[in-house]
């Protein structure tokens, strides 16, 4: 697909500067006066508008800022341009108010810490169609890392305790020695068309209206063809023969990589498991153009997911 990499949180090209992962060259990035990070709060990225965009800006801070003051683990992204940058996650502060919203799927609240008056936190499925391909790509490694060592503190060979390593690219077990490495599950996202038709599914507890591509996690020992046919039988038993690799896309919610794909349909008729899906049916390329443009009563996925960057090619006749 031509346009893959156009997806949101691909195709910055971020040097990631693996070799530079042991503590001497960490130190020696960290000590750079033009070092600087970028922040998070319970997953929630710190940013600024950018008025020339009218979307925003990460704010990036000197490792010496006041704000660190109420920083915890901190992790070597790599290297932007010449500039070291890392991310600290401010586990330490805690704002006045709290709302229920944090946490939730699209929470719309945001927080200010008061040594950045300037800037705000803000869940990245809200900003992410507002940032520069180099502040996703930045915002959802962070994210996704903070989340693993959040999430494997433990060892899973022995039970010890484990601790960030490798400029956090690591985890490392305190008793066995043992080495773990962030956790991404590879799922299957697929766009299946019956001629002039694409098959979209709605979960439970989704925002009314909304459908979206089916999808589902990868088996042991499956391939991604047979893990689209599968997931499409399962969800709404329809059956699917010639499968295409599209596009793929990170996706740290809360650290799955999305490999977009287009399926063949041979069969029509839609059986929903309900303890997968809550339904699915059949749209048209009129249908969809109609739902993207707010005039039909299926809401598509959100801008920035894969799901819709592909509906919005598959519409356009640009998915080769």
């Amino acid at each position: 697909m031509r346009d893959a990499e156009l997806v949101t949180f691909g195709g910055s090209g971020l040097d990631r500067a693996a070799f530079e992962r042991t503590e001497e060259c960490e130190a020696g990035l960290a000590a750079s006066s033009q070092a600087r990070t970028i922040l998070l709060w319970r997953g929630k990225a710190c940013v600024m508008h950018d008025a020339e965009s009218n979307g925003y800006t990460l704010a990036r801070v000197p490792l010496d800022h006041p704000v660190l003051a109420h920083g915890g683990l901190r992790l070597l992204l790599g290297r932007d341009g010449e500039v070291p940058t890392f991310a600290t996650e401010l586990s330490a502060w805690e704002p006045q108010e709290v709302p229920d919203t944090v946490g939730a799927f699209a929470d719309p609240s945001t927080q200010t810490h008061p040594e950045l008056p300037d800037a705000v936190f803000v869940e990245l499925r809200n900003a992410m169609t507002q940032m520069s391909a180099r502040a996703a790509e930045l915002t959802a490694t962070a994210r996704a890392l903070f989340e693993w060592h959040r999430t494997h503190g433990f060892c899973a060979r022995c039970g010890g305790e484990s601790r960030s390593h490798a400029a956090g690219w690591e985890r490392l077990c305190t008793a066995c020695g043992r080495r773990h490495f962030p956790r991404t599950d590879p799922v299957v996202i697929m766009l299946i068309t019956y001629g002039n038709a694409v098959l979209l599914g709605r979960s439970a507890g989704w925002p009314e209206g909304m459908h979206s591509l089916l999808a589902g996690f990868i088996e042991p020992g499956e391939t991604v063809e047979a893990a689209v046919r599968r997931e499409t039988w399962e969800e709404a038993g329809i059956r699917v023969d010639g499968v295409e690799y599209l596009a793929s896309q990170p996706w740290p919610f809360p650290a799955s990589l999305m490999i977009g794909c287009r399926g063949h349909a041979t069969t029509r008729e839609i059986t929903v498991d309900p303890h997968e899906i809550e339904s699915a049916r059949w749209l048209s390329r009129e249908e969809v153009a109609q739902a993207m443009a707010g005039e039909h009563d299926v809401k598509p996925a959100r801008p920035g997911s894969i799901a819709h960057f592909l509906l919005k090619n598959w519409l356009a006749d640009r998915l080769d």
